[in-house]
């Protein structure tokens, strides 16, 4: 196990043992933080997902806020590179109890790379020397064997953009049982009880010794957007947060020809990509009102009814609404949006 800084030059020259820009060489979905689906800041955010495909948990106390961080136009840490956006974990409050805190990505299937030689790299830096752990988990899933943890060398950050690399060999999955939600997952640990700021951009978990040239999983950003929705989607418009109050883009409707009253109403959706499972959907109403629709009647906003999805699989779900005021007039309806969640 090892950990190299390289600069740029050093990391655009290494050839490694794969072509350094294919598509599906980094296991990792947004390596460069480019999707943010569920918003761009987040307080005290234990055990919930940020922005798509990472997570973050901790224990104890300690005031945390995970945030989007843009970079200025010529500042990314690669030149010729130049992405938009970086994560920042920001600790104002030292706190208490913090055996750990943890920024984590699910790989999907345990079978990823194992057996192999991993290489895991990204760019980091601090507002003073901080040390990083790093781990790959191999989680065999619910049913399945006993999880297996393997752990790389760390990295000790500075307070200039470098590129920390860790060279981890997986055990044989040879033997093992595999249940349902396997995963590999990384886990990049950073201090606890402390007030700090780390930000980190570039994250990438490949086959082989050597880091190679830092791609996103698809090498375009549709293609990228594409897989997180595999996990997590929402009819909101991408920079909409979820429950956003009086938000009428993209929102879902039904029309109905003529009044219904408060007759029970169905409708059918289309996921944009198929899921990784059948999700978990939330409905909201155009107020953001969880479990809801919003009545329409003639174009005129009424009140809410309530709204259910039902019969949900991987490529859709249908939705009925029942009780609440009744919908009437000659173009009538409800509206709402959805978040789907399958992630691992």
């Amino acid at each position: 196990m090892s950990r190299a800084q390289l600069t740029s030059t050093d990391q655009q020259n290494s050839g490694g043992p794969v072509s350094p820009f294919l598509a599906g060489k980094n296991k990792i979905i947004n390596g460069d933080f480019s999707i943010w689906q569920r918003g761009t800041s987040f307080s005290n955010p234990k055990g919930v997902y940020l922005a798509d495909r990472y997570n973050y948990n901790y224990d104890g106390t300690g005031n945390i806020t995970i945030s989007q961080q843009s970079f200025t136009p010529g500042a990314a840490p690669v030149a010729g590179y130049e992405s938009q956006y970086f994560l920042r974990i920001n600790q104002t409050t030292a706190g208490s109890g913090n055996n750990f805190s943890v920024l984590a990505q699910p790989i999907e299937n345990v079978q990823t790379l194992a057996g192999q030689t991993v290489t895991v790299s990204f760019w980091a830096k601090a507002d003073t020397s901080r040390a990083l752990s790093i781990q790959l988990r191999q989680d065999f899933g619910s049913g399945g064997s006993s999880n297996v943890d393997t752990s790389g060398a760390g990295a000790t950050l500075t307070t200039s953009w470098a590129r920390y690399t860790n060279t981890i060999t997986l055990p044989s999955i040879s033997g093992k049982t595999i249940g349902t939600g396997s995963a590999l997952r990384l886990f990049i640990y950073v201090p606890g009880n402390t007030t700090q700021t780390i930000d980190l951009w570039g994250i990438q978990v490949e086959a082989g010794s050597v880091a190679t040239p830092f791609t996103t999983a698809s090498g375009t950003v549709q293609g990228e957007l594409a897989l997180c929705q595999r996990y997590y989607q929402k009819s909101y418009d991408q920079a909409i947060a979820p429950a956003t109050n009086g938000n009428e883009n993209n929102e879902i409707m039904v029309f109905i020809n003529g009044s219904v009253g408060a007759t029970t109403v169905y409708g059918k959706v289309y996921f944009q990509t198929s899921m990784r499972s059948a999700p978990s959907v939330t409905i909201y109403a155009l107020d953001g009102t969880i479990n809801a629709v919003t009545a329409n009647n003639s174009g005129a906003t009424q009140a809410n009814n309530t709204g259910n999805a039902v019969w949900v699989g991987q490529g859709g779900y249908s939705i009925y609404n029942n009780t609440g005021s009744s919908i009437t007039g000659a173009s009538t309806g409800f509206k709402w949006h959805y978040v789907a969640s399958a992630e691992l």
